[in-house]
């Protein structure tokens, strides 16, 4: 717990640049909770810069909400140039199993070995090819029924899994982590496991154990909506006190409140 609270303040202080090739529904929900939690986005998808950006920041995360040709090639770039050197790099499978094309990207980006695969379960269970109902971005699924889909992605592919939902799982082969944090309400707020996603780069970027940055991130995520929902009235003032949560979060509260174990 104390290594979990602790990279908080080593967030917060060393300020990592996360890029994100991320879908335009919630670049400013990302932006701006990266912002509030200590570290500095950079929402560049251009083709003649990718390369370059990827060299420049801490941590790359790949999030194919919004899908078109020319995107998927900025993704596709960006993650190979990660890859090649050895930049850590997140893979947000929004929709997966939802349309052949978006498997195709997945099934291009997963050859450029993601660090960490966050998603809920429903979209976990379709990139470890397990038989599912996906009804695209929302979960038909629940993360307890994806825990055996999460432990065969991460032995496959040898990036940590990150299973998003009631209870959140953080899977490093035979390491398991489990974060009961959160509130119902964040699933009523668009982009919150996109979110999570932004938050999981910035903490690889600046923590080597990808299991361990992993879990502080998804921890990080559930305390603030935890304190989010003590103040709001619904979800758009849950929105508003989640950036102040992350925004104002010290790493004994962090502590305090966060609910994590190893099952």
């Amino acid at each position: 717990m104390e290594q979990i609270s602790a990279l908080l303040t080593r967030l917060k202080t060393q300020s990592p640049l996360v890029q994100s090739i991320t879908n335009y529904v919630v670049m400013n929900n990302t932006a701006n909770a990266l912002l509030a939690a200590g570290a500095s986005p950079i929402m560049a998808h251009a083709q003649p810069e990718v390369k370059d950006m990827v060299n420049i920041v801490g941590a790359l995360v790949v999030n194919i909400g919004t899908l078109d040709e020319y995107w998927s090639e900025s993704m596709l770039q960006a993650a190979a140039h990660a890859h090649a050197i050895q930049k850590p790099w997140v893979l947000d499978p929004v929709g997966a199993g939802a349309t052949s094309y978006r498997n195709e990207i997945l099934s291009k980006l997963l050859q450029f070995q993601p660090s960490v695969i966050r998603g809920n379960a429903s979209e976990i269970m379709s990139l470890a090819s397990v038989n599912i109902k996906s009804k695209g971005v929302d979960s038909t699924n629940s993360s307890d029924e994806a825990l055996e889909a999460g432990t065969q992605l991460s032995k496959q592919t040898g990036a940590v899994v990150v299973i998003s939902g009631e209870v959140d799982y953080i899977i490093d082969r035979e390491r398991i982590a489990k974060v009961k944090n959160g509130n119902p309400i964040m699933s009523k707020v668009t982009g919150m496991g996109c979110t999570a996603s932004a938050l999981t780069g910035a903490m690889i970027a600046i923590e080597k154990d990808r299991f361990l940055a992993s879990t502080a991130a998804m921890a990080l995520m559930g305390v603030a909506g935890d304190i989010a929902a003590e103040k709001a009235d619904g979800p758009g003032t849950l929105q508003l006190h989640f950036y102040d949560a992350l925004y104002n979060l010290k790493s004994e509260e962090f502590e305090e409140r966060m609910i994590v174990s190893y099952p």
